[in-house]
């Protein structure tokens, strides 16, 4: 296109949105460059925004926009030169609307594939009408301007986007909404991204774009991934290894990079929410659209098997290599050590040297023929090093005053495997703070906010005995950090599938379904599994109080795999699946209950507990929101089920599940079970290493109600 047919079109556009000319071609030649070239295929517009002038600042929305970059790129097959983004200052209302009616509006056509994400503020405003109650608006980066004494505000309306959307001649439309309009009064935690109600008036010149759109016929029907579903959530962003992101987008990448896009979108967030819930926060995404059970067509990925990473760079020398890791699950990410592999398709190995964030450099360790490397290629993961000596950090509320910090920092000091950090300042697990309705007593919080049930002090209590008085649920919460830490269902390369049942007369309600995708041999066998898989209803699956429940495992590899289950009711329980073996002679009183492995052989289908009267799972207690991990593994789990063994259970204990009296030890124990034992080549004896062919990690959430 002609730079001179380019400008006369945009220059009509921008007419419309009130911006000259000359402020559009400050944007930069590489914004030219980016609209005027177009592709028939896949566009996407990237908007981040973390500086607004006169508001405390984002931290991660930047972070946001290149996460979803490099996932485009990479994944998604989209080429560099059809994806615009616009952060910061340049991400104006006008030049945001400009943007998307050339680079979007103007290019597209029908079949071709397009995404557009916002991370930034969020915020509510009213209408010129008596009957508007207000409405939710994406907060540009000229966020308000006074005119004639009266502020006037730069929003652009959901619902100018929404036509905006369906404006376009194409039905495979996604947007990505990391934001949220409803802020809170007081804040704990998490920054987030939502401003209170604005009191200005909308600008003009958006209420006139809005009536434009109106009139036009609107055909597609987009996809719309939000990162809230309840007015009362907001959407936060997290602190991880060595950057800040918002936890929605970093989630949804994520699993986007790791698996096959699923069936429908509520099989996806099942997926996110629970990557949500380990990272601290209880929202909930939601999907924005007319139509119901939409799938992800939109965004199939040019090769039907997942990665960890992609090759950004090889240096000089031809053997080292530069590492985009935004695959890894977050809570993984943090400890990813040295001497880490990963394979390429090629099937050549790359061993970790170094990591910073989202980055790495790796070495080739093993070269499978003469095939050279080049940037680009997908890098999965193939065996796992981990650090064995991890803590619990604790992040201090700014809001103690200096004193308090002091006595909870020497407080926490008097655990084994508990460290401290200021809030904001590092990632954390949790957060230690004063209750809001209560400033006289302390607590320790999820990073989200969320008060954690049974760690509330006294009114007027010590910092130092509140901290102190924490030690059960310390090192509770520091075993379900390590066993979160063997989770690898994108990774696995054992074919293995879990379903949780609810049991009923007629025949089992699936409640959620968990599959190592990776592992099954061919293409096609992996689309016939995709295709296959059951949905969950709903994201965060429901369970009674009182439903008769069950796994279905299925072991479809050539080798026997042992399990152990272990798990949080409502984050300060924990629980484990007990094998316990009958014993010989049940009349005697002192016959010691004894443990046996769980084992599936290869090719068959366990329920577990097993259907029986003596050994049911029954749902029972008050509503709480329960996590589990089921641990599969080639080697018998040995160490663990020892430790299990240590405390000493009556004959009423003896469950199928129930609570864990000793989570540490046992978690330990798993780890050290995992441990690849004969894995040599210079990593350190203090670390874990976990080879992703022996073992395979499924995480299961549901609320009880």
């Amino acid at each position: 296109m002609e730079r001179r047919t380019f400008l006369h079109r945009i220059g009509s556009i921008l007419a419309v949105l009130g911006v000259t000319e000359a402020e559009w071609l400050s944007l930069g030649n590489r914004y030219y460059q980016a609209l005027a070239e177009p592709n028939p295929r896949k566009l996407a517009l990237l908007i981040g925004i973390n500086q607004y002038p006169q508001i405390p600042a984002l931290s991660g929305c930047l972070t946001d926009v290149e996460l979803q970059r490099e996932l485009l790129m990479h994944r998604f097959g989209f080429q560099g030169s059809d994806i615009l983004t616009l952060t910061e200052e340049q991400a104006s209302r006008e030049f945001i609307e400009a943007a998307f009616l050339d680079h979007l509006g103007k290019q597209a056509k029908p079949g071709d594939v397009v995404v557009f994400h916002f991370s930034g503020y969020g915020s509510r405003v009213k209408l010129e009408t008596s009957l508007d109650t207000g409405q939710n608006a994406l907060v540009a980066a000229n966020v308000g301007q006074y005119s004639q004494n009266e502020k006037l505000v730069n929003y652009i309306l959901e619902e100018t986007l929404l036509l905006l959307l369906r404006s376009l001649p194409t039905n495979r439309v996604t947007a990505v909404l990391d934001t949220s309009y409803y802020a809170p009064n007081t804040v704990l935690g998490l920054k987030i991204r939502a401003l209170q109600e604005s009191v200005g008036k909308l600008a003009l010149e958006e209420l006139d774009f809005l009536k434009q759109l109106k009139t036009q016929k609107l055909s597609s029907t987009p996809i719309v991934l939000a990162a809230t579903s309840e007015p009362n959530q907001t959407a936060k962003e997290g602190f991880f290894s060595g950057f800040t992101a918002g936890l929605f987008t970093y989630a949804l990448t994520q699993y986007l990079w790791e698996f096959t896009p699923a069936t429908t979108i509520q099989v996806a967030f099942s997926h996110v929410e629970n990557s949500l819930s380990q990272l601290g926060s209880k929202q909930q995404p939601a999907l924005l659209s007319s139509q119901k059970n939409q799938n992800l067509t939109s965004l199939q990925p040019d090769g039907i098997i997942g990665a960890e990473g992609v090759v950004t760079a090889i240096e000089e020398d031809g053997k080292t290599v530069h590492l985009w890791l935004a695959g890894l699950p977050a809570q993984v990410l943090l400890y990813y050590g040295v001497n880490s592999r990963l394979t390429l398709a090629t099937t050549e190995e790359l061993i970790l040297r170094s990591r910073t964030g989202l980055t790495a450099k790796a070495q080739i360790f093993k070269i499978q023929g003469a095939n050279p490397l080049q940037v680009g290629q997908l890098v999965q993961e193939a065996v796992r090093v981990l650090p064995r000596n991890i803590n619990l950090t604790i992040a201090l509320d700014t809001g103690l005053e200096r004193i308090e910090r002091v006595d909870a920092t020497s407080a926490f000091a008097g655990f084994s495997h508990v460290s401290t950090v200021v809030a904001g300042e590092k990632p954390a697990d949790y957060l230690f703070a004063k209750l809001q309705q209560t400033p006289s007593r302390y607590g320790l919080f999820s990073i989200g906010g969320e008060i954690i049930p049974n760690t509330m002090g006294e009114v007027g209590e010590a910092v130092k005995l509140t901290a102190q008085r924490l030690s059960p649920q310390l090192s509770i919460l520091l075993a379900a950090k390590l066993w979160r830490l063997t989770e690898n269902q994108g990774s696995s390369r054992l074919p293995l599938k879990a379903t949780l049942e609810i049991i009923s007369d007629s025949s089992p309600r699936i409640v959620m379904q968990r599959e190592t995708v990776r592992a099954f041999k061919t293409e096609t066998s992996v689309k016939t599994s995709v295709q296959k898989r059951l949905i969950a209803s709903l994201p965060t699956p429901i369970v009674p109080i009182g439903s008769r429940m069950q796994y279905r495992v299925e072991n479809q590899s050539d080798r026997p795999v042992y399990l152990i289950l272990l798990g949080l009711n409502n984050n300060h329980t924990a629980v484990a699946f007990y094998p316990w073996e009958t014993p010989q002679e049940p009349n005697t009183a002192d016959t010691k209950p004894l443990l046996k492995e769980v084992v599936i052989a290869p090719g068959e289908t366990l329920t577990l507990p097993q259907t029986n009267g003596a050994s049911e799972w029954v749902i029972s207690g008050l509503a709480s929101f329960c996590e589990q991990q089921l641990i599969f593994s080639t080697a018998p789990f040995s160490e663990t089920l020892a430790a299990l063994s240590t405390i000493k259970y009556s004959t009423a204990e003896q469950r199928p599940i129930s609570a864990l009296f000793n989570p540490l030890d046992v978690a330990q124990a798993l780890l050290q079970d995992l441990h690849l034992k004969t894995e040599t080549n210079g990593t350190a004896a203090d670390s874990y290493i976990l080879d992703v062919n022996n073992w395979a990690s499924f995480s299961f959430s549901f609320q009880v109600v």
